[in-house]
């Protein structure tokens, strides 16, 4: 497969991917210097009060410029700022986006805006999903995980001790703005967790684009402008096709989970907020290669090929121990509660030669001597 996607670069420099999905279709513009000009969009929803969802890390850098480019298109707007990490991504922190809204007076048209990472954006997402059953919400990522994946398709979610993301809903927002000056202030770690999910997208669909990553992993570790438009453009590219074909995983869409599966299994058994969530990710594609490999997909040599692109990124290609004395074991019954799992079995998003990838289950046992080969 090699995905493709309507894609506009207009003449401000600023590049649209757009989501095709009927009615609830949308556009992902990427570039820089957009946050300050939201106002001045036609894209902006319209709505009586705007509820700005962030978190207290970003909070200071980026509410009062969003807050500023909002104000005279709304009657008020309002902030809540969350506590950062993925182990506050609970119902008790959801009850913080609730909050705000009700001791507003939000409505209807109250308009959300997620300002933030992954983790604000799925809650502020499945907040907008639940709140009045319905409300319009804006995606504004500041992390390059989330402008490549999370913002982008409509998952919100928020985490249960026994999985991650288990309680949520398929929620499209209205809009998704990818600020690449946001990038800037992004921690080196968050910065390549986010490459992981970048990395994903070569094995499962676009060959080419792995090849690119390996000649450009240097610009992209420097935040160069030129890379980092590319990167976010591709992947946006290729998600958008995957999810304008399969919005809801009935099938294709799961290919997206290339790597989660081991992956969300390492944040739940670490406990969440020990490994982020693109560090897990980057070791679960490696095992989910390998995994690959011992079913006779692919061959040693793609295996060490990826292993190598991801040791550039500066991310982790082996996975945790989450259990002194069955380590296996303790991923088995994880990953039996990952959400492509099917009456108990579980499946796993595999690469069925370079560029493609298929779901399947494979055995207990042989998923076990990739867990007992793979983990430090």
């Amino acid at each position: 497969m090699s995905a493709t996607t309507p894609t506009q670069d207009r003449t401000d420099g600023t590049i649209t991917v757009d989501i095709s999905l009927g009615e609830r279709s949308y556009g992902i513009d990427i570039g820089s210097g957009l946050l300050d000009a939201m106002g001045r969009s036609g894209r902006l929803p319209r709505g009586t009060s705007a509820l700005i969802v962030t978190n207290e890390t970003v909070q200071p850098l980026y509410a009062g410029r969003l807050q500023a480019a909002l104000q005279g298109h709304y009657t008020a707007v309002h902030l809540v700022s969350l506590p950062d990490g993925e182990e506050f991504k609970t119902w008790q922190t959801l009850q913080k986006i609730f909050d705000g809204l009700l001791e507003n007076g939000a409505d209807r048209k109250t308009v959300l805006f997620a300002l933030g990472g992954g983790v604000v954006g799925d809650m502020t997402g499945f907040a907008a999903a639940s709140y009045m059953r319905g409300v319009p919400f804006v995606q504004v990522p500041t992390t390059l995980l989330a402008q490549v994946d999370s913002s982008v398709g409509g998952k919100t979610a928020i985490n249960h001790p026994l999985g991650k993301n288990m309680i949520g809903a398929f929620y499209q927002p209205q809009w998704v703005v990818c600020d690449l000056d946001t990038l800037d202030t992004l921690p080196a770690r968050e910065l390549a967790a986010g490459i992981a999910e970048v990395i994903k997208y070569g094995p499962i669909s676009d060959m080419d684009f792995m090849a690119w990553l390996e000649d450009n992993m240097d610009d992209l570790l420097a935040r160069d402008r030129v890379a980092m438009a590319h990167a976010v453009k591709r992947s946006c590219e290729i998600k958008a096709w995957v999810v304008g074909q399969d919005e809801r995983e009935a099938g294709l869409r799961a290919i997206l989970n290339f790597g989660h599966t081991f992956g969300h299994a390492i944040e739940a058994g670490m406990g969440y907020g020990a490994w982020l969530h693109g560090e897990g990710v980057a070791a679960g594609m490696v095992m989910a290669a390998e995994l690959s490999q011992r079913l006779g997909m692919v061959d040693a040599a793609f295996v060490q090929r990826l292993r190598t692109l991801i040791e550039r990124a500066g991310l982790p290609t082996r996975g945790a121990r989450i259990d002194d004395k069955d380590n296996a074991g303790r991923y088995l019954q994880l990953m039996r509660v990952d959400k492509k799992s099917e009456a108990g079995e579980i499946r796993f998003v595999l690469i069925d030669g370079p560029g493609k990838a298929v779901m399947r289950p494979a055995p207990d046992a042989l998923v076990r001597e990739v867990i007992d080969a793979c983990c430090a």
